[in-house]
């Protein structure tokens, strides 16, 4: 086990420089390049800073007088409470943790990226495990994994080197768009947003990559004017679909594919107040099976998501990696089904 003298004679710098950048000392300044060396030796060397994050990192929590029960979730504070689908995971997590005796933290991207609140998180407040859902960087998960147990849920973790409970996002798609196909639509549009810090990057995007490939095998084209990135905002759906109808309303899809119900909700308003009708001129088909997508006018066709059974299983996992059952970076894939309703089944002829 590291220890500060180790990283102090790796860097080449005495150990109170070590220990007031660890402590954030503000008493005395330490230059920028000296920092960035210290925290890089701390996750070379995999410097544990506290006796109970020794004691989690030797695979003592079996030990009741060592354990917590404290499983960190690593998102933004409002993702279970402004996303539907999110609130969904976060309750079966909650749920499950809560039914087996453990309590689950929030914690921000921003403590988990910032070097000393990272420190302080994961060993001053003795979580035994962490619970990914935003997007961190690479450099710090590998650091996390050096000390604590991680599982990632959803596309941000999918190719990771970690656990990860998640669906087939392109396969989905796919399903949808051959569905559009069997109801005689040829002219197929897609909205949704894209990957990477800004969401821009719709080639990177597995919903996208699944459009693109059903198309293809059907041996339709697609027209770049029906493509919109929504970045995952509401108002984006509906301003640019709206722009996409008065930009050339004689030359419209005559269908849809939208990646979640929530940029489906926002595009299909856009839609009726043009005087359009759903699904006789524009069908749309969502995905997440939100529960305001019933009540949708009309009822909104979507791709079934098991949210709270993903929640259950991240939950599960984690514990069963705290206690040592499991050891290796599995992946669970779960299922998917396609919910039809009215927005998507009136065949064009």
């Amino acid at each position: 086990m590291a220890r500060l003298k180790d990283i102090a004679e790796h860097v080449g710098v005495s150990i109170s420089t070590v220990s007031r950048v660890i402590q954030n000392d503000p008493s005395r300044n330490v230059n920028q390049e000296t920092k960035n060396k210290i925290w890089e030796a701390v996750r070379e060397l995999g410097y544990v800073p506290n006796q109970h994050a020794r004691n989690l990192v030797n695979n003592q929590q079996k030990n009741s007088d060592t354990r917590t029960m404290k499983i960190g979730w690593v998102a933004n504070p409002k993702t279970a409470e402004t996303n539907p689908y999110y609130a969904e995971i976060y309750t079966g997590i909650l749920d499950t943790l809560t039914n087996h005796g453990y309590s689950l933290i929030t914690i921000t991207k921003d403590e988990i990226e910032n070097e000393t609140l990272l420190l302080k998180t994961i060993h001053d407040l003795g979580i035994e495990g962490l619970l990914l859902i935003d997007k961190i960087e690479d450099s710090i998960i590998e650091y996390i994994q050096q000390n604590v147990p991680l599982v990632g849920l959803d596309f941000s973790y999918t190719d990771k080197n970690i656990a990860n409970i998640d669906y087939n996002r392109e396969a989905a798609i796919k399903m949808v768009v051959q569905h559009l196909v069997k109801q005689g639509h040829r002219n197929i549009g897609f909205a949704g947003g894209g990957a990477g810090e800004n969401y821009e990057d719709l080639s990177a995007e597995y919903r996208f990559k699944g459009y693109q490939a059903a198309m293809e095998a059907a041996g339709f084209d697609i027209h770049p004017d029906w493509i919109i990135n929504t970045k995952w905002k509401m108002e984006n759906s509906y301003e640019e679909m709206n722009q996409l109808i008065k930009r050339n309303p004689a030359h419209l899809p005559t269908a849809m594919v939208c990646a979640s119900d929530l940029m489906a909700i926002a595009a299909m308003r856009a839609v009726v107040e043009n005087n359009l009708r759903i699904p006789d001129d524009i069908a749309f088909f969502g995905v997440d099976n939100l529960e305001m997508g019933k009540y949708s006018s009309p009822p909104l066709s979507t791709v079934e998501i098991p949210k709270y059974e993903m929640g259950k299983m991240a939950a599960r996992t984690i514990m069963e990696m705290v206690e040592g059952v499991i050891t290796l970076p599995i992946k669970i894939i779960l299922p998917f089904e396609l919910v039809i309703r009215e927005s998507s089944t009136k065949k064009r002829t």
